[in-house]
């Protein structure tokens, strides 16, 4: 049986995991949990699963949760802390480490699982974001085995070709480009001028998929798909002029990898996350994820359109700075973070994302972002000017 440690397990991502698990009982065992401030979720969780381990990041919840297993006799031990996040991930007890934690949080804790040589699979966008030259080389040196769990890089890894480049399906050759598929978000047929009143509600109210607010708002701006771009650049090895993104309403595409021969490779299925943790859990095997089959009959048509950059500008900054290189994807993604969480709490507007983006970018020198003490400085300095822009 192989010990399993999911970084964020109160999330979509991590109760999609959890689902997955809890149907081959008989194969992997949770050795820890660990969540932000969701006390009653991750209560239930320990009560299912029994992780020796759990961890809140916050100190206060810490103590919440504590009692509450006290009281019922649990055995599972409760820590706190970023520091705490780092020990699960790293400890020699675990072999599987999920790293499904949102936003800059989790970069530290996955670090830690990569150079601990864990079999890590990545949900958390900003390990490779925040810090993609550093974590790969961490990955390489340590031996660690990186599986992507976002369905969009899942379904490029399982379209590449064997190869030797880290544990990936890819070696370099005879790909032209890869196209990550975007469902558009619930604003994708609405007029420019029409996206100055949409709602906080209305942004987090995707077409498709289940996910939490901070992604929905992500999706809906489509900087989740340029946070991927960013993220492929370094999964795959391909510059961004051969990563291209192709609305497709349909989310069951989830996404392709063009050939130099013309053949065009596709990866399909039913838009539900339980399927992409399925097939890194057991690769480079198969095990059942409960995802109900894909019946193409039923769904009749697939609909394509190009991911328009003046519609989307959030997109085009993300190439932005992946060109740029450096700290930029890191100072993106902080403003990012800060002007999300400004319109969820209804002090700008959602058209206000980008150009608090834009600015920070603009106005913050990036630097090579080969050490995590200047990413974080950096990330750090993007995140004050944001806040004072959203004041």
């Amino acid at each position: 049986m192989q010990a399993v440690t999911l970084l964020g397990s109160t999330g979509s991502i991590g109760v999609s995991t959890l689902d997955v698990l809890s149907q081959h009982p008989d194969k992997y065992w949770i050795y820890a949990l660990t969540a932000n401030q969701s006390v009653e979720r991750l209560f239930e969780q320990c009560q299912c699963f029994n992780p020796e381990i759990a961890v809140m990041l916050d100190e206060h919840a810490a103590l919440q949760l504590a009692e509450k297993l006290k009281a019922i006799g649990s055995t599972t031990q409760v820590m706190f802390g970023l520091e705490a996040l780092s020990t699960v991930a790293e400890s020699e007890h675990t072999d599987y480490v999920v790293a499904a934690i949102v936003g800059a949080a989790g970069l530290l804790p996955t670090l830690a699982a990569a150079r601990a040589g864990k079999h890590i699979m990545l949900a958390n966008k900003e390990a490779l974001v925040m810090s993609g030259g550093l974590f790969m080389r961490e990955v390489e040196a340590h031996g660690a085995t990186l599986l992507p769990v976002d369905s969009e890089h899942n379904a490029i890894w399982q379209c590449l070709p064997v190869g030797s480049k880290q544990q990936y399906h890819y070696d370099g050759k005879g790909v032209r480009k890869i196209i990550l598929t975007a469902s558009g978000g619930p604003f994708r047929d609405y007029a420019l001028a029409d996206l100055e009143y949409v709602t906080p509600e209305q942004a987090v109210a995707h077409p498709n998929w289940s996910m939490g607010q901070k992604i929905s708002v992500d999706s809906a701006t489509m900087m989740n798909k340029g946070l991927e771009v960013i993220e492929a650049h370094w999964l795959f090895g391909l510059p961004a002029s051969q990563i291209d993104v192709l609305l497709h309403r349909q989310s069951i595409i989830h996404s392709m990898v063009d050939y130099v021969d013309g053949s065009v490779l596709a990866q399909m299925g039913n838009p539900d996350m339980r399927t992409p943790i399925a097939n890194a859990l057991a690769w480079p095997n198969r095990i059942e994820s409960g995802v109900e089959p894909l019946n193409l009959a039923t769904i009749g048509r697939l609909d394509f359109s190009v991911a328009d950059h003046k519609h989307f500008p959030c997109l085009a900054l993300a190439y932005q700075a992946l060109n740029a290189g450096g700290t930029s994807t890191a100072i993106l993604n902080a403003a990012n973070e800060v002007a999300v969480e400004a319109f969820l709490q209804r002090q700008i507007k959602f058209t206000q994302i980008p150009k608090i983006i834009e600015q920070v970018l603009a106005t913050i020198t990036a630097h090579d972002g080969d050490t995590i003490e200047q990413i974080l400085a950096d990330d750090a300095l993007a995140r004050a000017l944001a806040t004072e822009l959203t004041l």
